[in-house]
């Protein structure tokens, strides 16, 4: 499944409900992941990096209150893990200016 509509899978609820802006998420989730944004239109699953972030992305379109994440950078090259581990900083100061 591409990236986009993975992330349109992850907004299904918002989208069947007609909350307003639902596709707004989805810019949230590119501005967090900028290389998903490249690649949208390729498979979510063509390699292990983009799938993690992809699947990250996808959480993020549901809006939840808590986001757990199991070995976030199992397998990941170091340079990638840091920015892994970056992006869940910023989601965490998101979360805690949205309080």
């Amino acid at each position: 499944m591409p990236v986009e509509d993975n992330l349109v899978l992850g907004g299904y609820r918002a989208m069947r409900q007609r909350v307003p802006n639902w596709r707004s998420e989805i810019e949230r989730v590119y501005t967090l992941f900028p290389r998903l944004k490249e690649r949208r239109m390729q498979l979510a699953a063509r390699c292990r990096r983009r799938a993690a972030d992809a699947g990250v992305g996808r959480a993020l379109m549901s809006r939840p209150k808590l986001l757990m994440l199991d070995e976030p950078s199992l397998g990941l090259a170091p340079l990638v893990v840091r920015e892994i581990f970056r992006t869940i900083e910023r989601l965490r100061e998101q979360a805690w200016r949205s309080c």
